[in-house]
């Protein structure tokens, strides 16, 4: 484990390979699991305030959902995640480009309409983080359906961590992130 100020780094996050191939895996990160993309707070009051301006690049089935179900869904453990379409079909917020599920949100952001990219959920993925009292875990979360992305990984020899680097300093600031490369390096020395 790398500790860096309230963040405990798992050591996957540094030693296994990933770089998204969305060619193989069509984006199935936005529709498989139980539930939606987990947000906090603020950005569910993102979403509730930027929805108009991403709203027309969203599906219909998307649109109806949101405009059903709220812009983001409190589960039974309080958590906060975006709704699904269907019976825990994909986001509400994917839209589909070409066969590949994308994200409506970034759409908007990648055309200046919005300030923000897309929950950091979303943007870390693979990366989980958990929450406790004292620290953030930051753990890489093994699932099949990003076996492309592990293969894509090793074949460009691109760590996850370097694959992440945009995420990870978002989520906490580019002094962290060299700090993250500064202590792997050393360890491999």
């Amino acid at each position: 484990m790398i500790s860096l100020g309230n963040a405990v780094v798992s050591e996957d996050v540094a030693e296994k390979f990933f770089v998204c191939d969305l060619i193989k895996c069509k984006g199935a990160c936005c529709v498989e699991g139980d539930m939606g993309a987990p947000l906090d707070v603020e950005e569910a009051r993102i979403l509730e305030e930027i929805y108009p301006a991403v709203k027309k690049y969203l599906s219909k089935d998307g649109i109806r959902v949101i405009e059903e179900h709220g812009k983001f869904i409190e589960m039974e453990d309080g958590d906060l995640v975006t709704p699904t379409i269907g019976n825990n079909r994909e986001c509400a917020y994917a839209i589909y480009d070409k066969g590949i599920l994308k994200c409506g949100i970034e759409k908007a952001y990648n055309e200046g309409q919005v300030t923000f990219q897309k929950p950091i959920s979303c943007h870390l993925y693979p990366i989980r983080i958990t929450k406790y009292d004292e620290f953030e875990a930051v753990n890489y979360e093994r699932w099949n359906i990003c076996n492309p992305a592990c293969s894509n990984g090793r074949d460009l020899g691109v760590p996850l961590y370097k694959f992440l680097k945009g995420p990870l300093t978002r989520k906490y600031g580019e002094q962290w992130y060299t700090d993250l490369c500064h202590e792997i390096e050393s360890k491999k020395k």
